[in-house]
């Protein structure tokens, strides 16, 4: 599938790397299918990840893997939700995080709140809200992406 998208011009998808959210995102609930496109080549050193919609190529949201902010991040997530995503191992159940990034940098932010959880197995995602009281919508990141740039530099 050949899309046009807002910020990495024309790309080509393959059909496996289609992910499908039946409920959409929170706020853009009309947009059900999308791709991760990823900074670098390689996908595990990519800090950085793009959550392409296919249905609105001029929509991407920049995400991030929870474990960069909280090496411990847990989401309490009721079981019911995530039952439509088919069987979650560890090794099929990627978690990201969206990252929302004002023209003062210094003020990104990231939704702990609100993880979207992607079965890699059945191409099924979804975004919750976990439970978690100490999880809050707009956890201020910028100090956590200087020092892994840093740490990336050495």
């Amino acid at each position: 599938m050949l899309i046009k998208t807002r910020y990495f011009g024309e790309i080509d998808v393959d059909d496996q790397k289609i992910i499908t959210f039946d409920n959409g995102l929170i706020g853009f609930e009309y947009l059900k299918k999308f791709t991760l496109i990823y900074n670098n080549e390689s996908e595990s050193s990519s800090t950085v990840t793009w959550l392409q919609s296919l249905d609105e190529p001029m929509v991407a949201f920049p995400a991030l893997s929870p474990f960069y902010v909280m090496t411990d991040y847990n989401p309490i997530v009721e079981d019911e939700v995530l039952i439509k995503l088919g069987e979650l191992t560890e090794e099929n159940t990627a978690v990201f995080l969206t990252l929302t990034v004002p023209s003062d940098i210094t003020k990104m932010t990231t939704n702990l709140k609100a993880p979207i959880i992607i079965n890699a197995d059945t191409k099924k995602g979804c975004q919750v809200i976990a439970e978690n009281p100490e999880y809050v919508v707009k956890y201020n990141i910028y100090d956590v992406i200087q020092k892994m740039k840093e740490q990336k530099e050495v």
